[in-house]
């Protein structure tokens, strides 16, 4: 299969590019490296990113960014980074990738555990992972052609404890290649509309 990984250069993207590529042909993609360069908040971008590639069998996205602050002092401009970025970018992923994707492929969005579980300081990644874990749920039942969607939603990742670690007292975390075998289910199983959980 032809794979579009979005964010690739990431901790969580990496792992996905070094799952995939021994079976099969894994474009890289993100805003500074990557073989196609993307920002997910502008349509033109998304658009020129997918006219470049071509026709592929599935996209996956591990990227988005997120504002993370307390409460007390956040403003709608704050909250806004994250509606902006990680859930209106992966939603644009999804709604323009739907036309460029072969019969029966796939899309693989990313959420993670605070969508269930907050912490402090993250009500925006909250809000914004369960918004999109209700997209995917919803886009499920309409996507056309036997195309697929659904998410992989992490824990913390081991790679990152030391600096996420003092936001998730109490978590377990998870290496990234672990995450990656989520990513390896969503692309290459049958399921559709699924959040997968790597929690511990």
């Amino acid at each position: 299969m032809k794979i579009l990984v979005i964010g690739a250069s990431g901790t969580v993207g990496s792992a996905v590019v070094a799952a995939l590529t021994e079976r099969h042909e894994v474009v890289r993609a993100g805003r500074e490296h990557g073989g196609h360069r993307v920002d997910i908040t502008r349509d033109d971008s998304v658009e020129a990113m997918f006219k470049a590639v071509g026709q592929v069998d599935a996209i996956v996205s591990t990227t988005g960014s997120l504002f993370f602050g307390p409460l007390t002092s956040m403003r709608p401009a704050d909250f806004n980074v994250g509606l902006q970025d990680k859930l209106l970018g992966q939603v644009r992923v999804a709604l323009l990738g739907q036309h460029v994707l072969c019969d029966g492929g796939s899309i693989t969005l990313t959420t993670g555990i605070v969508a269930e579980e907050p912490i402090r300081q993250g009500v925006n990644a909250t809000a914004v992972n369960a918004s999109l874990e209700g997209f995917v749920r919803a886009a499920a039942i309409e996507l056309p052609r036997g195309l697929r969607i659904n998410a992989v939603s992490p824990t913390m990742l081991t790679e990152s404890k030391d600096v996420y670690g003092p936001f998730f007292p109490g978590f377990e975390s998870v290496p990234a290649a672990r995450v990656a075998q989520a990513y390896v289910r969503s692309v290459e199983g049958p399921q559709t509309g699924r959040i997968y959980r790597i929690w511990q």
